[in-house]
């Protein structure tokens, strides 16, 4: 079996799709695939489902959605493997649980690239960690669970994944910084500083890049346009962090060049106190 939920909702069993076109199973299927190998409590699939506003039958309809889901499992199986269906999509004490091996999940194959590249980049180890987080992103097909209607309890675990993929992608290119591919980041960094105006991470790697390509005067540009939204639309100055990048491209420290800088640590992070 595979299951996609990084984003639109997709699984299959040699081809065959298992995933119920109605909204609600949907949902039900969407949680279970996330928590796959554990319990997922009735409670919590009825929060899912109709947040605080129960039906009388909220009970028999959820046994009727698990019913249908169990269907779709056991056409995909084929018949040479009766009751299987239950095995995949089990009950379990007070809920049910999907039976499925973890990596047979993107999400699960995505965090575990994540922590690989992580673990990487702590130790210095660029090239390596660049290439954990690349092949984790490249298993997104667009944002969390797009086509699926979201509950309260998806909310949370979509938005969870939207800020994990975000932290992924500018640990890259730290790593990718670190690596001096600086030129190579340049488009990408002005897309992303317009899409997260307030993100000050990825302002200060866009300055570090069109520094460290000769544009100095761009990079200044950079802090004093997130400096105008932040102060604007906040009421905040950018972090000190932020504030010390800037002062060190006025002073062209040479702890800004790449053969200089550290060889450890977050863009942002290189001139926390």
């Amino acid at each position: 079996m595979e299951i996609q939920v990084l984003g639109p909702l997709r699984a299959a069993v040699d081809g065959k799709t298992i995933v119920p076109t109605a909204g609600k199973p949907r949902q039900v299927f969407a949680l279970l695939a996330l928590y796959c190998g554990r319990v997922m409590p009735v409670s919590t699939l009825m929060e899912e489902v109709w947040r605080a506003d129960l039906p009388p039958s909220a009970m028999t309809t959820l046994q009727t959605y698990i019913m249908q889901l169990r269907r779709c499992i056991g056409a995909a199986l084929g018949p040479g493997t009766p009751g299987a269906e239950k095995h995949v999509l089990a009950t379990g004490h007070g809920g049910y649980l999907l039976q499925v091996p973890a990596e047979s999940v993107d999400v699960n194959v995505y965090e575990l690239l994540v922590a690989e590249g992580q673990q990487a980049f702590d130790r210095g180890e660029d090239e390596r960690a660049a290439r954990c987080f690349r092949q984790a992103l490249a298993l997104w097909r667009g944002p969390a669970l797009v086509d699926v209607r979201l509950g309260p309890v998806l909310q949370i675990e979509a938005m969870r994944l939207e800020e994990s993929r975000l932290v992924t992608v500018e640990r890259r290119i730290d790593a990718d910084l670190r690596l001096g591919r600086h030129t190579e980041l340049l488009v990408e960094l002005t897309e992303l500083i317009a899409r997260h105006p307030h993100h000050e991470g990825l302002h200060a790697q866009a300055m570090l890049t069109l520094y460290r390509s000769g544009r100095q005067a761009s990079a200044l540009d950079v802090y004093r346009r997130v400096r105008t939204r932040l102060v604007e639309e906040l009421g905040v100055e950018p972090a000190p962090q932020l504030q010390r990048m800037h002062q060190a491209m006025l002073a062209v420290d040479p702890a800004l060049d790449v053969a200089a800088g550290p060889r450890r640590g977050s863009t942002f992070d290189r001139y926390a106190a």
